[in-house]
């Protein structure tokens, strides 16, 4: 799991780099489908996926 957790602070590091910079291409975008398939596989995958339930109960309260 620790190659794990170093390719996924990688894969997020370097996403962000090319973010800030404005400068996504494709290989760009294979990298934060990569940050993203590391992402779902960590333990962050559960809180992850809760924030993003709260947020989508939330706007459909407001919306509805």
């Amino acid at each position: 799991m620790a190659f794990s957790v170093s390719a996924l602070v990688l894969f997020g590091v370097i996403v962000a780099i090319f973010i800030r910079n404005k400068q996504m291409k494709g290989g760009h975008a294979i990298v934060a489908a990569l940050f993203g398939f590391m992402l779902s596989q960590s333990t962050m995958a559960g809180p992850i996926q809760q924030f993003l339930n709260s947020v989508s109960k939330a706007i459909a309260g407001i919306a509805g």
